[in-house]
């Protein structure tokens, strides 16, 4: 199961890091020890005093394809649902300066909580749908799927060109503006279209 990470898929979130958006999707990929289910807690990395929320919407690779095509890209995910791309912000601030990889920043142990999966169709328009995160009862990210620079398709086309995707893996579509640091003992909730879709704590 691999899990699969877009980066500056928002433009409000590419300013908010003073990153340039750019002319196609830019991907990374966490292991699936980062992945925490079940709304179990969160916990801090003890490598890090500066890890940011970053909450996305999530999809499931429900067949396995290899240069799919945009236009039959919907074929390949029915379930959707949120996460969190936990980012250790001071050790990808280091790694960018010294321009090295900064797979330690994002790719670490437990990384990854996403929520529960539900249909796609229970939404109706993927492409037009309002998520958020609320911080101790404080909404302190929004978006809406409308905002995505690369599409779900789009996404599905350009990483399939290089990696095979399988039943189960994870496509996380970016975070809009908003992100920001976590501390133990916070209360992390996600709703989709209203939705609560997670509610966990960090530890």
């Amino acid at each position: 199961m691999k899990i699969i990470c877009i980066g500056r898929n928002y433009a409000d979130h590419a300013r908010e890091m003073k990153s340039a958006v750019t002319a196609v999707p830019v991907y990374f990929m966490k292991p699936e020890t980062a992945l925490v289910t079940g709304n179990r807690p969160f916990p801090l990395p003890d490598f890090s005093k500066d890890v940011h929320h970053e909450v996305e919407v999530v999809f499931r690779i429900s067949r396995e394809g290899k240069q799919i095509g945009e236009q039959e890209a919907s074929r390949y995910f029915r379930k959707i649902g949120l996460g969190i791309d936990f980012t250790a912000r001071d050790l990808q601030h280091e790694m960018k300066e010294k321009g090295m990889p900064w797979e330690i920043a994002k790719g670490f142990d437990h990384s990854a909580p996403v929520s529960r999966f539900l249909s796609v169709k229970r939404f109706g328009d993927i492409h037009h749908l309002s998520f958020r995160l609320d911080l101790n009862g404080t909404t302190v990210q929004e978006g809406n799927t409308s905002g995505m620079i690369f599409s779900i398709e789009a996404i599905i086309a350009y990483v399939s060109r290089f990696v095979t995707l399988r039943p189960g893996d994870l496509v996380f579509t970016g975070t809009p503006a908003g992100v920001g640091p976590v501390a133990a003992g916070d209360r992390l909730e996600g709703f989709l279209e209203g939705v609560r879709m997670f509610d966990f704590r960090v530890a």
